[in-house]
């Protein structure tokens, strides 16, 4: 069995869902799952889908972007399909991992993407080494330590750690990390 799945990020995605749904249903699917949600966030429809397969079916996609986050992620992804005998299928790349020249195609795309990265970060640490050789980069502000005085008068006071975050405008992982590390000097 064919089964389908569809995401956008955004509830304002609904003609780049349907294209999809559209796509997957020309495609062949009996089943359609869709949702519109971020990548990062719980996938509760490719959590059904990925439930929903049985051994022999396949997983179908209309783009590869629509699945996976990140290559771990798909990493993870196809190794729970080779474990269920389940193949996976993307309809704009022509790939099938029921096929070796799919499989082989998708470790290609897989390397090539990792490879990709590697590179974006080794020249973000060079450009970050350069500007801090010429005192354009300083990091981040540590927003915490600027409002240490702040933050130890409102615990004082009794207030929340998110009450304290929102009226400093600063993160709340900010003050419990602030806390914790105060809290470990004394």
């Amino acid at each position: 069995m064919l089964v389908g799945y569809a995401r956008t990020s955004t509830l304002e995605q609904k003609h780049g869902l349907e294209a999809q749904r559209e796509a997957l249903r020309a495609a062949g699917c009996s089943k359609v799952f869709a949702e519109q949600v971020s990548s990062i966030a719980t996938r509760e429809a490719l959590n059904e889908a990925m439930s929903f397969c049985r051994e022999g079916d396949t997983f179908v996609v209309a783009k590869l972007d629509r699945l996976a986050r990140s290559v771990r992620h798909l990493g993870e992804l196809i190794d729970s399909f080779t474990e269920r005998d389940i193949g996976l299928r993307v309809l704009d790349l022509g790939l099938d991992t029921m096929t070796a020249t799919g499989k082989l195609m998708l470790n290609v795309l897989g390397s090539v993407a990792q490879f990709e990265r590697e590179m974006m970060l080794e020249r973000q640490r060079e450009g970050i080494v350069k500007a801090r050789l010429a005192g354009k980069y300083k990091g981040r502000h540590p927003s915490a330590r600027l409002n240490a005085i702040e933050i130890n008068r409102l615990l004082s006071e009794g207030k929340t750690k998110k009450e304290i975050a929102l009226r400093l405008q600063i993160s709340e992982r900010s003050v419990y990390r602030y806390a914790q590390s105060a809290n470990q000097k004394q």
